[in-house]
């Protein structure tokens, strides 16, 4: 049964038009993961299937009676409101039966026997509609999505005392909460770790209603959709299975499309050539021939009526991203032996060591709040150590995308951003910021327009010509979509130095990373292997 659906869909933002006359019907029970370019408008179609946005042109319907629920990047709730208030406000009509029965229940204690047999007829058939909707097991419930969330810390916290990304994770628990028959999420794996990401795909993989939900991680699509569709170039293009199923299928549709469009090509040129001999012959004879001119003319009118099909495009154009070194280190890249840090009360190492070799590829891994961060910061001097000795090796050159690399200079132009890490010309700038997809006029864009994926460009084509042979990374694949993942993923396969990030994207971990570090309770331990192994022996040593 179709829950929602939306025919000749079209919105318009300023001057660009986004959706070239989509249609789409959302079917009761799919999986549906929503994948294209940054900027393609993801997060628009999910605003017009939750009603939040009108679209320019267009009809969208929904099944009568569908609780619809959106995953909103920023929640406005009230400050003082304590994030267990907030989740048990979604069960206002159980809470409002709940102090129905109460109010029954002190009723019965001053009646006459004739009025209590009616009372307890009333509220009996009252507690069964509680039972049976849930009504006793809410502060279970709540327990349960704050526990996976790995947020159940928080139960008492204000929401006005919340940081962006824990407000995030409050207000995916709230929907999950409500269990709406249509749930649309936007990146739900925003701000989440490992751990939580893992929780929240089985719990979709589990949903009984329907979910259409954005995503840049691959592993994450596969655990949890079972259809696709992509979002690309204002058209909607529908597939069946996971995410895994849609990069060949998409494949197989482009080279059928390719071929198709070469056999009409040639076959245009052959009637063109068809009908420019005929003229000829019509023309050469003496006098005219009339019958080789209808001819030719028939041939035209069946040239004109052919719907000439779109060159399909194979390649986009990416960023060309392409990591050098000027000199390599010495072998010793990075040496920390006993390290100890404390926070105000809290422990958050205890004597940990890492020995990173050059040409290493490591990962660090872990629950949010276990140090990953500031470990890093560790080895690039910005934080200090309790105890212990941090040693960098030899003919080092560090380069360090942080968490806060998006934190630029809101005034200042592209170009002129670019320019304050790359001592170059604006001649020279132009070409060097064309390879990252800013072209033309744009690079003269002021920087506070910028997308997060805009700016993680434009920090990587800093990166990149800056030639270290160090690269420490903190969630480097943060706001860039599928593609622009894929050829970072290439460049760094490709690096010849040394590389140490922190990522939550377990695509990326397994791919690129045969060393994991894990972090967990104060202490660090190493892994030959990618995530995916490392997770495995980790298992294997608690049990």
């Amino acid at each position: 049964m179709i829950i929602s659906q939306f025919q000749q869909l079209m919105c318009h933002f300023a001057t660009q038009k986004i959706f070239n006359h989509i249609k789409g019907e959302v079917m009761e029970g799919q999986r549906i993961g929503l994948v294209g370019r940054n900027g393609e408008g993801k997060s628009t179609l999910l605003n017009v299937l939750a009603g939040t946005l009108q679209p320019t042109e267009g009809v969208v319907t929904w099944k009568k009676g569908s609780k619809i629920g959106l995953l909103e990047q920023s929640p406005d709730e009230q400050e003082t409101q304590t994030v267990e208030q907030l989740l048990k406000a979604v069960f206002s009509e159980l809470n409002a039966l709940q102090q129905q029965l109460t109010k029954m229940e002190k009723q019965m204690e001053n009646v006459d026997p004739e009025e209590m047999e009616h009372l307890l007829l009333r509220y009996g058939a009252m507690q069964d509609d509680f039972i049976q909707r849930g009504g006793y097991d809410i502060d279970m419930r709540i327990d349960q999505v704050l526990n996976g969330l790995k947020i159940k810390s928080l139960k008492l916290e204000q929401w006005g005392h919340l940081s962006g990304g824990e407000k995030t994770k409050v207000g995916l628990a709230k929907l999950l909460l409500q269990k709406p028959d249509l749930l649309l999420l936007d990146e739900p794996t925003n701000h989440l770790d490992l751990d939580a990401i893992e929780w929240l795909g089985s719990f979709i993989s589990h949903y009984k209603g329907t979910i259409v939900l954005v995503s840049h991680d691959r592993y994450f699509l596969d655990e949890t959709v079972t259809h696709i569709w992509e979002l690309d170039q204002g058209e909607l293009i529908q597939y069946a299975g996971n995410y895994s199923s849609y990069v060949k299928e998409r494949e197989a549709r482009l080279l059928i499309e390719f071929q198709q469009y070469q056999d009409q090509q040639k076959k245009i040129q052959k009637m063109k050539e068809t009908i420019k001999r005929l003229k000829e012959w019509a023309n050469r004879a003496n006098p005219p021939n009339a019958g080789m001119h209808r001819q030719a003319k028939s041939m035209e009118k069946a040239l004109h009526r052919i719907e000439v099909l779109d060159r399909p495009v194979l390649s986009k154009k990416q960023m060309a991203l392409n990591l050098k070194i000027d000199g390599r280190s010495g072998k010793d890249v990075v040496y920390l032996d006993g390290i100890w840090k404390e926070f105000g009360e809290r422990m958050l190492f205890q004597d940990i060591s890492m020995h990173i070799r050059y040409g290493e590829r490591v990962a660090i891994v872990g629950s949010n709040g276990t140090g990953k961060t500031t470990l890093l910061n560790m080895m690039v001097g910005k934080e200090s150590v309790d105890a212990g000795d941090v040693k960098l090796g030899s003919g080092l050159s560090i380069g360090y995308l942080s968490q806060h690399t998006l934190e630029m200079n809101n005034d200042r132009t592209i170009i002129e951003e670019f320019r304050q890490a790359i001592a170059v010309s604006e001649y020279d700038a132009r070409p060097m910021l064309a390879q990252f997809l800013f072209f033309g006029n744009m690079v003269f864009q002021p920087v506070r327009q910028l997308s997060g994926g805009e700016r993680m460009r434009l920090r990587l084509a800093q990166l990149m010509h800056q030639h270290h042979n160090l690269l420490i990374l903190d969630e480097p694949t943060n706001h860039l979509d599928l593609e622009a993942k894929e050829v970072m993923e290439e460049a760094l396969s490709e690096f010849p130095g040394t590389i140490i990030a922190v990522s939550h994207d377990r695509y990326f971990l397994d791919k690129l990373f045969p060393v994991t570090y894990w972090l967990k309770n104060e202490t660090i331990e190493r892994f030959d292997g990618g995530y995916s192994i490392a997770r495995e022996k980790l298992e294997v040593s608690i049990k």
